[in-house]
């Protein structure tokens, strides 16, 4: 593992730790070279559908993205990064389960859409008006009405 302060090819596993649900192995290294720490993470290395635009282009699964479209929607919301996580690797789960070969965006937007609504009320509109595209306030009220609670009657 080349170190990323000093770029040096030896480095040494200080500690590794298995996390809570067993699927990724957190390891604390530390550079023979300049004596730096740094963290790695290994996961299993599992081949994700291609996903499939709306018009027809097909692209690679990437994490990245799906971890940026979350972050945007819950910007300024109260959710953890552990929270963001989880619902993440529930999403990939779900993508790997399928063992689909390729998978529609629109599949896959459902999937985050889902997560969002358990996560956060207010960042699932957000995401649903942007991935729907709402044509007129009628649907975007359907959606608020959707997530808001029933009031009771007095």
């Amino acid at each position: 593992m080349r170190c990323p302060f000093c770029a040096h090819t030896e480095t040494q596993v200080v500690d590794s730790r298995v996390s809570d649900e067993g699927d990724v192995i957190r390891r604390r290294r530390q550079c023979a070279h300049c004596g730096k720490r740094f963290t790695t993470y290994e996961r299993p290395d599992v081949s994700f559908p291609t996903i499939v635009k709306k018009d027809g282009r097909r692209v690679p699964y990437a994490r990245p993205k799906l971890e940026a479209s979350l972050q945007l929607a819950l910007r300024k919301r109260p959710v953890s990064t552990e929270q963001i996580d989880a619902a993440i690797e529930r999403i990939e789960e779900k993508l790997l389960a399928t063992a689909a070969r390729e998978l529609p965006s629109s599949r896959l937007g459902e999937l985050v859409m889902r997560e969002l609504k358990k996560l956060d009320k207010v960042a699932y509109i957000r995401f649903a008006s942007v991935y729907r595209s709402f044509e007129d306030i009628d649907e975007f009220r359907a959606l608020v009405d959707e997530v808001r609670p029933a009031k009771r009657g007095g």
